[in-house]
This record gives C-alpha cells, sequence and structure tokens, in this order.
C-alpha cells in the first residue's frame, strides 16, 4: 500500500518544492501536489470500500521499533474531506492571490505553508503511535498559524500569537501524558496501548492530560477562546481551511485516544461522567458560539463564533456511545457525527470563501453594508444561502442528515435531555444565517456602494462547494458504509485489528 505514504509524502514534497521554486510557477506546482494528493486519497477511500482496512510499516520495521500508518474507515473519511476542501481552496487561493503585487507575494507564502499543514494533517490521520501523532500535530499547528499571520495586519500578529500560546499549552499537556503513558506501560502504538491500558493513577493521569490539550486544540468551550479572532483576521483561503480542516485534526486524534487506548476508562462504561463532561461542555458551545454569532456586525466574525457552535455538536457522540441502552445502535452516533463533520467543513469553507469574495468586492465585511447585494452579486448570495441551509440542518443537505441521525441516536441512547440541544441550535443557527441574507435583501439608501470586480474562479469555487452540501444528503449510504473501520464503543470490533 505505497499510496498510504504517498498521501503523507505528496504534500511534504509539493511543500518544499513551493518554496525553492520561482514565485510564478508556485501556483501551478502547488495545484500539481494538490491533484494529486487528491487523486491518492480517492484510492485509499475505495481501497477501504473494498478491503476495510490497511496498515504500513515503515521502513521495514514492526511495531514497536518502527512506525506504523493504519487507514480504517474513518481516517479514509478525514482524507476525502481534507483533499476534496484543499483542492477547492486552492483553486481559489490562485485567484485570490493574484488581485495585486502584495497579494502574490503572500500567495507565495501560502502555498509552502497550505502544503506542510496539509501533509500533517494527513499524518495524524494515518499514525499509529501517540508520540509520532504529536509530532505531525505539531507541524500542522506550526504551519496553521504562519498562514494566521500571512497578512502581517496587526490584528492577525495578535490574533496568531494567541494561537500560538494556545495550541503550545495545549500540546504541552498532550505530550505530558504521552510520557506518563510510556513510563507506564512502555508502548506508545495505538494497537498495543489499547490491549494493555489498565486504570491506574498515571494511567488516569495520562489521559486526562491527554484529552485536556486535545480540547485546547479543538476549541471547545470554554478554550474557544483563540478560535474567532484566529479565523476572522486571515485571508479568506486560510480561514477555510482553519474552520473547515484544521481544527478537525485535535479532534480526529481525541476519538482515536478516547475509543481505542482508554475505553476502558474513558467514560465508556454506562453514565461515565467523563463522557458527559464532554457532552454538557459541546451543548454550551453549541448555545454560546451560536449565540454571539448572532451578536456580530462583521461577517467573518459571525463566521468564526458559528464554528465554535458547530464544534460542540460534534462532542455529543461521547455521551450517547457510553448509554448502556446504545448497545447495537452504534452507526447511528457515528453517522451522524461523521456527517456534520464533513457538512460543517463543506459549508464552512463555502462560507468563509463567499466572505472573501464579499470583501473583495466591497472592501468590507461589515453587515450593513451589504445591502442590496443579491441583486448584484446573485451568485455569491446564493451560496451563503447554501451553505447556511446545510448549517441549519434543514432538507435535503448533508447537514439535515447529519442532526437527524444525531437525534435518533439521542433517543435511541434514552438520553433526550440532548434532542433540545440539536433542535434549539438549529434555530440558532437559522438565526445568524438569515441575518446574513437579511442584509443582501435590503435596498440600498442613496448611492449604491461601488463594487470591485471579483473573478469569475472566486465566486463558482463556494458555490461548488455549497452544492457538494446538497448532494452529499443524498449519499448517505456510502458514508455509512464505511463506518464498520470505525472505532466502536463496546463491541470489540474497533477497526484497530492487525490485518
Amino acid at each position: 500500500m505505497n499510496q498510504v505514504i504517498w498521501v503523507v509524502l505528496l504534500p511534504f514534497v509539493g511543500s518544499v518544492v513551493c518554496l525553492l521554486a520561482h514565485r510564478k510557477a508556485v501556483f501551478a506546482l502547488g495545484m500539481a501536489a494538490s491533484l494529486g494528493t487528491l487523486i491518492v486519497s480517492v484510492g485509499l477511500v475505495a481501497h477501504v470500500w473494498e478491503h476495510a482496512s490497511a496498515r504500513v510499516e515503515l521502513g521495514g520495521w514492526a511495531t514497536p521499533l518502527g512506525i506504523a500508518l493504519h487507514l480504517d474507515g474513518l481516517s479514509a473519511l478525514f482524507l476525502l474531506l481534507t483533499a476534496v476542501v484543499g483542492v477547492l481552496v486552492g483553486i481559489q487561493a490562485g485567484s485570490y492571490f493574484a488581485q495585486s503585487p502584495e497579494l502574490r507575494a503572500m500567495g507565495s507564502r501560502f502555498w509552502p505553508l497550505w502544503l506542510l499543514l496539509w501533509g500533517g494533517l494527513n499524518g495524524v490521520y494515518l499514525c499509529s503511535d501517540v508520540f509520532n501523532a504529536y509530532v505531525l500535530l505539531e507541524i500542522s499547528t506550526l504551519a496553521a498559524v504562519g498562514l494566521t499571520i500571512l497578512s502581517g495586519s496587526t490584528a492577525s500578529l495578535v490574533a496568531g500569537l494567541r494561537y500560538l500560546l494556545a495550541a503550545m499549552f495545549g500540546s504541552f499537556m498532550y505530550l505530558l501524558g504521552v510520557a506518563l503513558i510510556y513510563a507506564g506501560t512502555g508502548q506508545l502504538d495505538f494497537l498495543l496501548l489499547s490491549r494493555g491500558v489498565t486504570p491506574q493513577v498515571h494511567t488516569l493521569t495520562a489521559f486526562g492530560l491527554m484529552v485536556f490539550g486535545l480540547l485546547i486544540k479543538s476549541a471547545l468551550l470554554p478554550f474557544h477562546f483563540w478560535l474567532p479572532p484566529a479565523h476572522s483576521s486571515a485571508p479568506a483561503p486560510v480561514s477555510a481551511v482553519l474552520s473547515a480542516l484544521v481544527v478537525k485534526a485535535s479532534f480526529f486524534l481525541l476519538l482515536k485516544i478516547w475509543f481505542v487506548v482508554f475505553e476502558s476508562i474513558s467514560g465508556g462504561t454506562p453514565g461515565g461522567m467523563p463522557s458527559q463532561l464532554l457532552g454538557i461542555l459541546g451543548s454550551l458551545a453549541v448555545f454560546w458560539g451560536s449565540f454571539q454569532a448572532v451578536r456580530q456586525s462583521r461577517l467573518k466574525l459571525l463566521i468564526a463564533y458559528s464554528t465554535v457552535g458547530q464544534l460542540g455538536y460534534l462532542f455529543l457522540i461521547f455521551p450517547i456511545l457510553a448509554s448502556p441502552d446504545f448497545q447495537g445502535h452504534e452507526a447511528l452516533a457515528w453517522g451522524g457525527t461523521i456527517f456534520h463533520l464533513f457538512s460543517h467543513g463543506l459549508a464552512k469553507a463555502s462560507l468563509f470563501l463567499a466572505a472573501g469574495c464579499l470583501l473583495q468586492a466591497m472592501g468590507t465585511d461589515d453587515l450593513h453594508a451589504m445591502r442590496d447585494i443579491a441583486g448584484r452579486l446573485p451568485v455569491i448570495t446564493f451560496s451563503l444561502g447554501v451553505a447556511g441551509v446545510s448549517l441549519m440542518g434543514l432538507p435535503p443537505s448533508a447537514g439535515f442528515v447529519a442532526k437527524w441521525m444525531l437525534l435518533r441516536a439521542v433517543l435511541a441512547s434514552g438520553q433526550w435531555w440532548w434532542a433540545p440541544v440539536i433542535v434549539l441550535g438549529g434555530l440558532l443557527t437559522a438565526a445568524y444565517v438569515f441575518k446574513i441574507l437579511a442584509h443582501t435583501f435590503v435596498p440600498s439608501e442613496g448611492e449604491a456602494l461601488r463594487l470591485n470586480s471579483v473573478p469569475l474562479v472566486m465566486t463558482l469555487v463556494p458555490l461548488a462547494l455549497a452544492i457538494l452540501c446538497v448532494l452529499m444528503g443524498f449519499r448517505a449510504d456510502e458514508v455509512i458504509a464505511l463506518l464498520p473501520a470505525v472505532p466502536h464503543f463496546g463491541t470489540g470490533k474497533n477497526g484497530w485489528e492487525m490485518p
């Protein structure tokens, strides 16, 4: 399975090549690496569809001496999401960074950092040991911070510094946990740890530290303080990948830690308090993030706070799977969570790229300046509306499938009190989506705002992402079919057996 190695190597090699290449060739080289990674990612999804999983021992050294890459349904879906969003964002970035000499200089720095970030993300999704997962997550984090400060503005520098400090503290907590677990077990590989972890003092401490660090990096409330300024102050293509992809990597690693390595002590038992705590924090994030989004007057800051709220839904999987009444219904929780993750990634990338188009056209992202935009920029407005429909969870979008499956999972688990979170969160999402659209249909007062031209490619990419949100709502069966390779609570079929 050389494809497993190449899906990590291609972005890294592309990053080095773009760093050394002439500025005029950077876009072509970056897109070549992006398309190659997309092709390999699709091939890996096809492999999982046919063979369930694959494991590659790098250098021929077997575990525990060597480093292994493990491919299953969950990692394949994350690879696919990253590749689809990455290619489309790259296409728009080509037009976005070609608008002026300053932006062209910024674009030449964008591609090496973005491909470095992409390689790190793919490595996290495939890595099979807790330490190398930390290394790859740090590569992604540092590249993401570099992208955040790409514009060099005061706001971006302050936001980038806050992001860096929060991420480094989270990484330090995670690394302390890795050190403790290694000192106690002498193992780092997920497979070996899943067979030998017992609820001892050092194990519980390691679990708490690792989870705490990943929650900070996942921006779960109350650790979300770094996310809105970082995502709202970055250039539009950067905001899109930060919101759609980067925060998902630490959540992916949290799923591995929780349901594979520490399943026996992580609240995977009925009524586990750690699982309930994550559900409560996720619920608070849904309400707080959505409420703050409704209050914003800047479009990009509104979308950034929306990310805080939408991420909260993902954490409902922990209390749902901890229910004693949920045996046999795991696919509902996993399907709803993965569908929400996908729909949010596509929709949020579409919203941030559409916001970049509006910023290019109007010179501001102030909502009050968006009067009569619906008639003058109909494609961009349509993209905002369709992506918003998916975030709200209205049919026939992927967001509707996600929230419907999560509602069914909540009721099947006997924990009805999570259902109002999903319903009321959807209503709050509708409030800030309608707030955006309402301003676009208000007639302009006096002389209409003069709009700058926006390249056609920049308007079509967010439209394509928004349409994908809808089309994916019709393809639920294919995604669910990959889920037997996803870690399942309490079944012993965790998808991590040695192939």
